[in-house]
């Protein structure tokens, strides 16, 4: 499988109002069967009140906005539903008019620090020599190969080629058969996950589709060069319950079912072992898993289960050196590394690698003919520990003390050099080679920012905050070295905390434009991620989920205390579960903030784990309970979904961005929060909502369209930070 390492997202995952309504408005609202489409443009839109009561529990759930759901959906075609989206969508364009110069200066700004011509550092698989690069004024890659025994590199994929006639384009996988002749890809064309299968003949170009238009992104070749292995999506939604092989050039219909699952509580995903000798099968929730093996050569013979589930219990395999590795949770909360012998991989004949550890928490593997990378966090920074076979183990070293080093694009064990990917707040992008055998460190390539940068203008942070229970959290800070620490800095805070993914230290060109300013950008490494091991993700879970939300608000107050800015001079952001964790914020303490910006927001929690028929609701319930079943979860999700909680008072300026087609937080969470908070706030600060009626959880696509939503959000919150842009 090629590497599909995006471009630089400008804030992780994912990234991701000014009049209010008088008291007459909101009583027609209830009124109204419909929304005013035609109200007057000094009126913001006003969503219609449909009262619903439903009862769980012994308790009655009122719910005004149930509405904004489309009973159709994935199909959004109600015609109130879709004029209530529009008008908020005219009301944003019209109120964000005013601050249409400053996005345009952003926007370029933003433009100038790409390079026009990008590509990647080459690495080798097989018989050839891989990159991708982008030409200039290209929105998406070319993907390229040469012999190893020389020639010129030749295109076998053009990304803005195939991204032509379309609104959206994501290429989802690519991978390229054993005997080097054939190119499987897919890529969504809709922004809904929903990707389209193709084959390309590389020799003489032919392309081959048959049919498959709904597969997840993950596609491992067969041994013979002829069979896909690939997860379709469901026709009812996007559930992931079975693995197909595919013969290239046969009907789908003709597909072999390989594996089915029937339980939509867990996730399934497929790989294929860094030995390329074993297709992996993987099913998990978020807290326990399984794995099934394969063996590509003997395709006829069931998978077999190595470990079945059991509750608590993580672990994934990898193949090489004639045996399996194993990550796992089995006896440690961080995770020990193990060996398995090739013909007897279940657990009981697991044997410890790298022992589990208090301060270490395991994270990725790979593997080599001479020795094992293994990423890890320890004390909130992401490293790499080097083990060889003869037992010799240490640390890649860097000079800087915050940073990111993780494992890069390494397809061959047979290399005697490992690939790092590095960066830090100050330090761009970076890739190195590092040689085991004398511990060198080679730069390959360095990100250039064509406008100029000079890192020593700059100054990273890592501070640690004492939360309200006493628990120290990690918190990343970059400013420009003349920025006063006297307490007059605007801030941006971003936070995430959730499905124990980490917001490690990053490179941000765009960041530059809040950093030139004057405005100082920290990260909370609230509980909810990994940053400080396994037991930082549990911790912000299920019924601790609101120390995630308490860690960031006294993340901000401490912050305040040591100087940085001052209260109601902090603008904050988080898209997706950051979102909720945003929405959060601004009802726990909503005097702090300048603005509130919320991406992709999972705010109406309560509403979507109680709908089974959403897709990604079971897999979901052993992150934040099962409110169906459990009256405990119930109340507990009660307690702290944004939704629930929007009370009359005053809130912050809001700008709410989400997409019609996402799949993963449905476009009524935004849209019913923002009709809610519409009626229930006491204040007249902006409150825009814009959804995306072409994209989905992503956002838009391609390189530069993407800097144009980023331009939007960073000029809202100048403009509420006091910091004018010119």
């Amino acid at each position: 499988m090629l590497p599909l390492s995006p471009p630089a997202l400008i804030m992780q995952p994912l990234l991701h109002k000014l009049v209010g309504l008088s008291l007459l408005l909101m009583l027609a609202a209830c009124q109204s069967a419909r929304v005013d489409h035609t109200a007057a443009a000094s009126q913001p839109p006003v969503a219609k009140k449909v009262p619903s009561t439903r009862e769980y529990h012994g308790q009655l759930l009122h719910d005004d906005y149930l509405w904004l759901k489309d009973e159709g959906y994935p199909e959004v075609d109600d015609p109130d539903i879709l004029g209530y989206l529009e008008a908020e969508n005219r009301w944003f364009e019209q109120q964000m008019a005013p601050l249409q110069p400053a996005v345009d200066i952003l926007f370029e700004e933003m433009k100038d620090r790409i390079e026009p011509e990008q590509e990647a550092v080459p690495w080798e698989d097989g018989d050839y020599s891989y990159r991708w690069r982008f030409v200039e004024g290209s929105e998406y890659r070319l993907w390229e190969r040469r012999p190893l025994v020389g020639g010129r590199y030749v295109t076998i994929l053009d990304e803005s080629l195939e991204a032509q006639g379309h609104e959206f384009f994501s290429l989802s996988a690519l991978a390229i058969s054993p005997d080097g002749r054939r190119l499987a890809w897919s890529a969504d064309f809709e922004g809904a996950e929903r990707s389209t299968l193709f084959v390309d003949e590389l020799d003489s170009g032919r392309r081959i589709d048959d049919g498959l238009t709904a597969v997840d992104g993950e596609l491992v070749w067969g041994a013979d060069n002829r069979s896909l292995y690939y997860t379709p999506v469901e026709e009812e939604g996007w559930y992931r319950l079975r693995v197909k092989s595919h013969i290239v050039g046969s009907s789908p219909a003709e597909d072999r079912e390989v594996f089915y699952n029937p339980d939509r509580s867990l996730s399934l995903s497929i790989s294929r072992s860094q030995s390329r000798q074993y297709l992996f099968i993987f099913l998990a929730d978020s807290g326990s898993s399984e794995q099934r093996i394969l063996r590509l050569d003997n395709p006829d013979q069931p998978p077999l289960l190595v470990s079945p589930l059991r509750e608590g219990v993580y672990y994934e395999l990898d193949h090489g050196n004639g045996q399996f590795y194993i990550r796992s949770n089995d006896q440690h909360v961080n995770f020990r590394i193990a060996t398995a012998p090739e013909q007897t991989p279940g657990p009981q004949y697991w044997q410890t690698l790298l022992p589990p550890s208090d301060e270490v928490y395991y994270q990725q593997l790979a593997l080599f003919d001479d020795f094992i990378a293994v990423e890890e966090m320890s004390e909130g920074l992401k490293r790499i520990r080097i083990r060889e076979h003869s037992g010799r183990q240490f640390h890649v070293a860097f000079p800087e003390t915050v940073y990111t080093a993780s494992l890069g694009n390494n397809p061959q064990m047979a290399a005697d050099v490992l690939r790092i990917n590095y960066e830090s707040m100050v330090t761009p992008g970076s890739v190195y080679d590092y040689r085991p055998a004398d511990s060198s460190l080679t730069l390959r390539q360095r990100q250039q920012v064509p406008s100029g940068y000079d890192g020593n203008a700059y100054v990273s942070e890592r501070l640690w905050t004492t939360a309200r229970d006493g628990t120290r959290v990690p918190v990343t800070l970059v400013y420009a070295r003349d920025t006063p620490r006297d307490g007059s800095a605007p801030l941006f805070l971003y936070g995430y905390g959730a499905y124990g993914i980490a917001m490690n230290p990053w490179f941000s060109t765009t960041r530059l434009s809040l950093l030139n300013r004057g405005v100082i950008f920290a990260i909370a490494h609230v509980r909810g991620g990994d940053e400080m091991g396994y037991q930082w993700y549990l911790d912000g879970k299920l019924e601790k989920r609101n120390n995630t939300f308490n860690d960031f608000v006294d993340v901000a107050r401490d912050l305040v205390a040591r100087n940085y800015t001052r209260p109601g001079h902090i603008a904050i952001n988080g898209g997706s579960a950051g979102g909720e964790l945003i929405g959060a914020a601004v009802l726990q303490a909503p005097q702090q903030w300048a603005a509130a910006i919320l991406e992709v927001p999972f705010l109406d929690i309560l509403n979507t784990m109680l709908d089974e028929s959403l897709p990604l609701t079971p897999p979901e319930w052993n992150e934040w309970g099962n409110p169906i079943l459990d009256a405990k979860a119930y109340q507990l999700i009660q307690g702290y979904s944004p939704y629930d909680n929007i009370t009359a008072r005053d809130y912050p300026p809001m700008l709410v961005m989400g997409g019609i087609k996402d799949p993963r937080v449905t476009y009524w969470e935004p849209a019913k929060w923002t009709a809610k908070m519409r009626a229930l706030k006491t204040d007249d600060n902006p409150l825009l909502m814009n959804i995306n009626m072409g994209t989905g959880h992503q956002g838009l696509s391609g390189r530069y369209n993407r800097l144009y939503e980023v331009a939007q959000a960073y000029a809202f919150a100048l403009s509420h930070l006091g910091v004018q842009v010119r």
